[in-house]
């Protein structure tokens, strides 16, 4: 919470205009009613804070929460250490959808933006499943996560194709693709609030039975567990809250990979605490990165799934190691 708190903090604070962490705390104290305090802001500094970096450093830190959560979730539902948010083809149908309505729709349609991309992502586990069941295989831990490797290929291929037949819209897609914040107000985060709150909500009442998962199917059903209802219930959560945040953010890797090993090595392999700790990291992870994609090229902004990924691209390699050393 401490470290979810300071992040906030900083990101609210650093700009062009500095806001120091006092003037922050009684600028939120003057918006509260009954409490008579006064903001010591002016108008402009006001705008500045509330209108330009509160919407988006709280939408960064719901889109990391969800993130590291999800990819916590499909961590245990799929006992594999490697798995994050984009599996299942998440990301492929997030940037098909995504690709399509920027291609086809015309100038002027952002706000449909967020809608192609959710029903992409959507469309995209579908497929993956659907794909997993028509091979009879789809309750296997690794069926689901192959079928989602074709349907992404699949999509990904689409993309690509749609792209070539519109090389005009290929600078706009790209900066889609590779993420960001720049563009957040309070429209956005109160469409991704539902979408979080439930499916972190849904992952967080299943902590417990994670670890159940994680001693294996067999032995998880001889202790009276409904995997195949549990492991839905679960996918389902993860994968509707991460194509809302992929929705407003464009596509942000490693989050789900970064955050719950972090949080394994240094406090509890359990996902009693690794699931609650994620969605506090996470957020607290994600809006510190932001801070780094709008400091590094400063006045310019460097994508903020660059910075991710130039964190989570070693961190995937050591994890990768570590699953093969422990493993069979």
């Amino acid at each position: 919470m401490a470290f979810l708190a300071g992040s906030l903090v900083l990101g609210l604070s650093t700009g062009p205009v500095g806001i120091g962490a006092g003037s922050i705390a009684s600028s939120t104290l003057s918006h509260l009613p009954l409490l008579g305090v006064h903001s010591p802001l002016g108008a402009i500094d006001e705008a500045i804070l509330w209108q330009v970096r509160a919407p988006r450093v709280v939408l960064a830190a719901l889109v990391g929460g969800m993130l590291a959560t999800a990819g916590a979730a499909y961590q245990g539902v799929f006992r594999n250490p490697l798995a994050d948010p984009y599996l299942l083809g998440v990301a492929a149908g997030a940037g098909l959808g995504a690709t399509l309505e920027i291609a086809y729709a015309g100038a002027g349609t952002g706000e449909l933006l967020p809608v192609a991309a959710f029903a992409g992502a959507i469309a995209g586990v579908a497929g993956a499943y659907a794909l997993g069941r028509s091979a009879g295989v789809a309750e296997r831990t690794g069926a689901l996560i192959l079928a989602g490797v074709a349907v992404a290929a699949f999509m990904t291929a689409a993309q690509t194709f749609v792209q070539e037949q519109h090389a005009a819209t290929l600078r706009e897609v790209y900066s889609w693709l590779l993420g960001g914040f720049g563009g957040a107000d309070w429209h956005e985060v109160a469409l991704v609030v539902p979408y979080v709150a439930i499916g972190s909500a849904v992952i967080l009442a299943h902590r417990r039975v994670l670890d159940v998962l994680s001693l294996g199917d067999e032995e998880a059903g001889s202790l009276g567990l409904e995997v195949r209802r549990v492991r839905i219930a679960i996918v389902v959560a993860a994968t509707a809250g991460t194509a809302a945040a992929v929705a407003v953010s464009g596509l942000i890797g490693f989050v789900g990979i970064i955050v719950p090993h972090t949080i394994r090595l240094l406090v509890s392999s359990s996902y009693r605490a690794i699931v609650p700790l994620s969605l506090l990291a996470g957020g607290g992870f994600l809006v510190l990165a932001d801070l780094i994609a709008r400091a590094a090229l400063s006045p310019a902004e460097l994508p903020i799934g660059v910075v991710t990924a130039f964190f989570g691209a070693p961190f995937f390699a050591i994890v990768l190691r570590r699953a093969r050393r422990v493993g069979p």
